[in-house]
């Protein structure tokens, strides 16, 4: 694996734990570092870091503290 994909992965804690759990991942990235992009992309489904699952949860953040605000009145 090329040293630049090693500390993009060190780096970030969420790529070297899905790694950790998907090792088949280090014979992909060894072999076709170009699927670096793929793998993370899977990273952020699995972990629901994308946009779209970051605006969701402050959407229920929100609506959370709207349902304790009203339960005080």
């Amino acid at each position: 694996m090329s040293l630049e994909l090693q500390f993009k992965i060190k780096e970030n804690e969420n790529y070297l734990r899905y790694l950790r759990q998907h090792a088949h991942w280090y014979k992909i990235l060894n072999r076709t570092p170009w699927e670096f992009k793929r793998f993370e992309n899977e990273v952020k489904e699995a972990y629901h870091l994308s946009k779209v699952d970051r605006l969701e949860k402050a959407f229920n953040t929100f609506e959370m503290l709207e349902k304790l605000l009203v339960s005080l009145r």
